[in-house]
């Protein structure tokens, strides 16, 4: 039994590695993308995807954690790291998401050029690494509460990636710049109640 829980969790493990790596890489183009073609909703996000590596992050964590024993100091183990390094996450995205709502607000009454294809671009690429990491963790969140969670929250990422792309649509068709701080405010009001 003790093997099967040790293969099992080598596996997630794994799994929760290859989206992690695939979400941060993506994250640092996101992020690029956001300043170079000046887009609030590219940059709001990324602040999105942030959560989701930090979610597969700890889950990693909690994996690689998890497979430690209990001793006589740590009797319940080593999960006030986990707890500790959510809520360092849920800080820095609360700082992140007030930026972008503030700064949306701004961009509504002084427009910025947004560069729409550039941004829809990068968005559509960012839903493709979603469907690779929601494909990743598909097969392990059966089997780990923590794959599941990491699963859903790149299945919700997914849906904030085809928030931008369509707004990239909508300014590449109408010129409609007001559309990039719109999507972003949307994207910034759907991740704060998560976060909190």
């Amino acid at each position: 039994m003790g093997r099967e829980h040790d293969h099992a969790a080598g596996a997630s493990g794994r799994m929760l590695g290859w989206a992690l790596a695939l979400t941060t890489a993506f994250l640092i183009a996101e992020l690029i993308g956001a300043y170079v073609f000046n887009s609030l909703a590219l940059l709001s996000d990324a602040a999105h995807m942030f959560t989701d590596a930090a979610a597969l992050a700890i889950a990693l964590a909690a994996v690689k954690i998890g497979q430690r024993p209990a001793d006589d100091a740590r009797t319940f183990g080593y999960r006030r790291f986990e707890i500790l390094a959510a809520a360092f996450n849920a800080l820095l995205l609360f700082a992140v998401a007030g930026y972008v709502l503030w700064e949306g607000v701004q961009r509504f009454f002084t427009p910025a050029e947004v560069q729409s294809t550039g941004m829809l671009i990068v968005a559509a690429i960012g839903l493709v690494v979603n469907i690779i990491a929601m494909r990743l963790l598909a097969a392990g969140k059966e089997q780990s509460l923590n794959v599941k969670g990491a699963y859903l929250e790149v299945w919700a990422d997914m849906l904030g990636s085809i928030g931008v792309i369509a707004g990239a649509l909508v300014i590449v068709f109408t010129g409609w710049q007001w559309v990039d701080p719109l999507v972003a405010i949307g994207i910034g009001l759907w991740v704060l109640p998560r976060t909190w």
